[in-house]
C-alpha cells in the first residue's frame, strides 16, 4: 500500500512539474530577441497553453513598423515553452 502512494504521488509531482511557468516574460522576450537578425520597435507577448497535456507557451511577437500603417517591415513570431526555455518555434523561418 505505501508503495502505491508512493508511486501516485511521484507520478503526481511530475505531471505538475511539467505544466509550471520556470520562465518569466522578460527571460522570454531576451530568448525571442536572439533568435531574431533585426532590433525590434515593437513586442507583443502572451502565455498560451496548448496541447493535450496543456503546456505552457510564451508566444512573443517581435516587429518593426512599415511605411505605411499597418504593415510591417519585419515581423517574427517566436514561440517558447515556459517551462523549460526551449525555442519550439519562430516564424518566420530564419534563414
Amino acid at each position: 500500500m505505501i508503495v502505491a502512494v508512493l508511486g501516485l504521488a511521484f507520478v503526481f509531482s511530475q505531471t505538475c512539474q511539467k505544466s509550471q511557468i520556470r520562465l518569466d516574460k522578460n527571460e522570454a522576450i531576451a530568448r525571442a530577441e536572439a533568435q531574431v537578425d533585426f532590433t525590434p520597435k515593437r513586442t507583443q507577448i502572451r502565455l498560451l497553453r496548448q496541447g493535450l497535456n496543456s503546456r505552457p507557451y510564451w508566444i512573443v511577437s517581435l516587429s518593426r513598423p512599415g511605411t505605411r500603417p499597418g504593415t510591417f517591415s519585419e515581423l517574427a513570431v517566436v514561440r517558447i515553452e515556459a517551462n523549460t526555455g526551449r525555442v519550439a518555434s519562430v516564424r518566420p523561418p530564419q534563414n
